[in-house]
């Protein structure tokens, strides 16, 4: 980290001008040199604060996760609670467009070769996909045996999440990704759980004056 508060407002400006310039462009067809001429300093400049393009990648990326983090809060919280968060996140992400279009660029341009953010998108997926699937056992009350639907119907989550991002970046006005996250995640909790979570058993929970 640059010391000076000078120093370090310039790492920051560099920081989200390559945020979005990489989500206009990717990351393979986005220059050093534009981004230098964005941020006013040679490509020279831009290397003395960040030593190569693939780190000035990776402190994007990790600018993207600090968003989500504060936005998370301290605590991760479980269950229901979790599901709902990532409800929550589908209404924030559609006020964050330049956040969302530069994870539907990156993750899907990691996949080819040597991309330098494919380790990191493989490692994301491998965190998310174990939140999601410990939040919907522990939402359903699901035993060991029943980890393979959790890690499916987790699987079906993130990739529905994934998809309408690509779908409302290319048309915002008929996408409602709160809504359809919303609708898919109750689904799959009535058919993980329809004792809890199915007609039968809302209608049960109801009658006991409790409510889901």
């Amino acid at each position: 980290m640059p010391r000076s508060p000078e120093a370090q407002q310039r790492q920051r400006d560099i920081l989200h001008i390559a945020m979005d310039t990489f989500a206009a462009r990717g990351y393979n067809n986005a220059s050093l040199a534009e981004i230098a001429d964005r941020a006013g300093l040679t490509q020279a400049g831009v290397l003395h604060y960040f030593r190569s393009k693939a780190l000035l990648l990776t402190s994007v990326l990790e600018l993207r996760d600090q968003s989500d983090i504060e936005q998370l809060g301290p605590d991760r919280p479980h269950g229901l609670d979790f599901l709902r968060h990532l409800v929550d996140t589908a209404l924030r992400n559609a006020e964050r467009e330049g956040i969302v279009r530069l994870y539907a660029v990156l993750s899907a341009e990691s996949v080819t070769d040597d991309h330098p953010a494919q380790e990191y998108f493989r490692d994301r997926y491998d965190g998310l996909r174990s939140f999601v699937t410990d939040a919907l056992r522990e939402a359903c009350e699901l035993s060991d045996e029943d980890t393979p639907r959790a890690e499916n119907a987790a699987n079906a989550v993130i990739a529905v999440m994934d998809g309408l991002q690509v779908q409302w970046l290319l048309a915002p006005g008929a996408v409602d990704m709160a809504a359809s996250t919303d609708l898919v995640v109750t689904s799959l909790l009535a058919a993980l759980a329809p004792h809890r979570f199915g007609p039968d058993g809302r209608a049960r929970q109801a009658g006991e004056g409790r409510t889901k």
